[in-house]
């Protein structure tokens, strides 16, 4: 549970404020930021329901690519971008794939933030000719060091995951690695070391 304080800053303009108002502002900052990994859970349960035409409706293909993922061997942190893979879908119709990258970035490696930036575009390779897009637009980052990652991340996890038959493992199976991983930021402007 967040702290909740009736303390405020008493600036109205930032080119007031002093340390004391940022102590007030840090304080909350904290309290707030520990409960981001809820409020993403919350967001990915929004996918619930929503089939945009596909055979399984978003919360579950996402659950599909993180399970095939953990059954695969791969590490929790990996898991938990292949389930928040596709987070992006409801506010960011045509840019989903930023979205989750942004939301995962303090959290995630270079690659795995790469992947998850780039996965839209890779993820084409099995559909946009179908659209009338070049289903080889991925080719633009061939040689980038992360470009048979990304491939994978798709091939193995990604585009097999709408099967209506398949037993994904449930979301409560995955809140507490997303809660872990989202508990420490690696990288972020706000986090000293």
């Amino acid at each position: 549970m967040n702290e909740v304080t009736d303390l405020r800053a008493g600036f109205s303009a930032m080119t007031e404020a002093n340390a004391g108002d940022y102590e007030i502002i840090s304080a909350s900052f904290k309290s707030y930021s520990k409960g981001l990994a809820d409020r993403v859970l919350d967001h990915l349960r929004l996918l619930e329901g929503d089939f945009g035409g596909f055979p399984v409706d978003r919360l579950e293909h996402s659950l599909q690519t993180a399970t095939r993922a953990h059954q695969d061997g791969q590490d929790e942190e990996y898991v938990v971008a292949a389930l928040l893979h596709d987070i992006g879908d409801t506010l960011g119709t045509f840019n989903h794939s930023d979205i989750a990258a942004s939301i995962m970035k303090p959290f995630v490696s270079e690659r795995l933030h790469w992947i998850l930036e780039k996965h839209g575009i890779f993820q084409g390779y099995y559909f946009f000719h179908y659209i009338g897009l070049d289903r080889d637009m991925r080719e633009q980052y061939r040689g980038h060091q992360h470009f048979e990652d990304c491939a994978h991340f798709c091939e193995a996890y990604d585009q097999s995951s709408f099967d209506p038959k398949f037993k994904s493992a449930p979301l409560s199976f995955f809140e507490p690695m997303v809660q872990r991983v989202m508990a420490a930021p690696k990288q972020s402007i706000y986090v000293s070391e």
